[in-house]
């Protein structure tokens, strides 16, 4: 089987016991396990009253909020799955070494597969960045001074170090009922409406909001440092939070993914700081997607979505595109890991033979 042949699209077909509706993201599908499975599965991990989801991530690729392919029939990234999970576990285990906090996966019967606990999701992206670039750098080029609340100073120049680590929170989904926030996805916001909205974005306390920007402070410089050693620059992220537990033993944990080239800017050290940018993330696919379509305002203008999803549906990328994509994050897992990425050879099969003893296949 090539290379190309093992790419992992389609994950909301897979014979899997499950209750309700299967939840299928960009990238990922989410099969809830029967009551009682989570029985069954709580007593062999040694859990108590956790709800159960099997989590399969394909080898899809998502930019500007569509699904892209290939000419020659590849609608996936080889090894992109994979990658994502390994780099997001290892960090996740990294995190917990240092103490900062848990995370929301139980079991890893196979690498494009996690077994996750259900936790109550906080209504809030959070981001951090550490350079000025990107979205930020150009409404600072428009003369924009201000970004989630936060003051830049003048004279800032595009892909420079600040001197600060900033929290630039964003909304999780669509927020509703706040009068100065648009009820759309991905909105720009500042602390204060947060402080001011606490059940709005999920958050317990105010002392919680603190409790995640240390989180994802501590997050950030872990793994700047562990980067650096393998020569990539940590340029900004989003991480993900979520609660479990009941009432006063209610805890923070990071859910979804974290520190991966999806959710996050990487770039190569010693290239910036001879002065050059070269991007070593998904950002390095959203480039040479804007290369290539005949109008790239199609890719970054809002108010021409049914423009960008037509052409997501008609345009097509060389094969060879999508292979240096799947080079560049199978070589990121294996640096960041220090092990080689274990690809499937017949993705679905090995799914369901791995999850067989667990008595989950139908």
């Amino acid at each position: 089987m090539t290379m190309e042949q093992k790419a992992l699209v389609k994950t909301d077909d897979l014979p899997i016991k499950h209750a309700g509706e299967i939840h299928s993201g960009k990238v990922r599908s989410v099969y809830w396990l029967t009551k009682e499975d989570n029985i069954r599965l709580n007593k062999q991990f040694g859990l108590e009253g956790e709800e159960l989801a099997l989590m399969v991530i394909s080898d899809r690729i998502s930019a500007y909020e569509c699904i892209w392919q290939s000419e020659g029939g590849m609608k996936g990234i080889p090894g992109k799955g994979a990658a994502l999970n390994a780099i997001s576990r290892y960090w996740f285990t990294r995190f917990e070494e240092e103490g900062l906090a848990g995370n929301h996966i139980v079991h890893v019967p196979h690498p494009l597969v996690w077994i996750v606990r259900k936790a109550r999701p906080v209504m809030v992206e959070a981001i951090a960045r550490q350079y000025i670039t990107g979205s930020m750098w150009r409404s600072y080029e428009k003369g924009n001074r201000e970004i989630c609340g936060i003051e830049l100073p003048e004279g800032l120049k595009k892909n420079q170090k600040m001197d600060e680590l900033l929290i630039t929170p964003s909304t999780k989904g669509i927020i509703t009922g706040v009068a100065d926030i648009p009820e759309i996805d991905d909105v720009n916001i500042t602390r204060e409406q947060i402080m001011n909205n606490l059940d709005t974005f999920n958050f317990r306390s105010a002392d919680d909001v603190a409790h995640y920007e240390k989180l994802l402070t501590e997050g950030f410089n872990l793994i700047t440092k562990e980067l650096d050693k393998v020569g990539k620059v940590f340029v900004d992220t989003k991480f993900e939070f979520g609660y479990i537990g009941e009432g006063d033993e209610a805890r923070l944990i990071y859910i979804d993914e974290i520190g991966t080239p999806d959710s996050s800017r990487y770039w190569d050290k010693s290239l910036y700081e001879k002065g050059d940018i070269r991007e070593e993330s998904k950002e390095y696919f959203r480039e040479m997607l804007q290369n290539s379509v005949p109008d790239r305002d199609v890719l970054v203008n809002k108010d021409r979505m049914e423009e960008r999803k037509a052409l997501a549906e008609s345009f097509r990328l060389k094969d060879e595109q999508m292979m240096e994509v799947s080079r560049l994050y199978t070589n990121l897992a294996e640096k960041i890991t220090g092990a080689p990425l274990e690809i499937s050879e017949s993705p679905k099969q090995d799914i369901l033979d791995a999850l067989a003893p667990l008595g989950l296949v139908l």
